[in-house]
């Protein structure tokens, strides 16, 4: 009987320890949040812009990384039917994940590029 309590007692706290902790790409990844607006004009694209980044941590080189990256992905999705407008601003908002390992690199390829200026 008492070996039946331990044994329950250590399931349940193995169990316990596997439900609070971060999983799989949580863990060694990074999550930003971009807003964009593409404008159309008579159902064209006019202009791509991003109005704000929600990165408190970001240097100014990786801030225009994720900028670009956040165009890129709009200007994929520019003529998917949901988005699409006759005329006028589709307001976009765009969550981007990239590996805290990417992320870090992004800050020496600034400093390299800061050196060699």
């Amino acid at each position: 009987m008492k070996r039946l309590k331990i044994s329950l007692i250590i399931l349940c706290c193995t169990f316990a320890s596997n439900g609070f902790s971060q999983s799989g790409y949580q863990k060694d990844s990074l999550q930003i949040k971009v807003y964009t607006e593409i404008e159309y004009v008579e159902r064209l694209v006019k202009d791509i812009t991003v109005k704000k980044v929600f990165c408190d941590y970001c240097s100014e080189f990786q801030t225009e990384q994720i900028k670009k990256e956040a165009i890129r992905r709009s200007y994929l999705v520019r003529n998917d039917v949901d988005i699409r407008l006759e005329n006028g601003i589709y307001r976009h908002a765009l969550y981007i994940r990239i590996s805290k390992k990417d992320f870090s690199e992004m800050k020496k390829e600034s400093t390299q590029e800061n050196i060699n200026n």
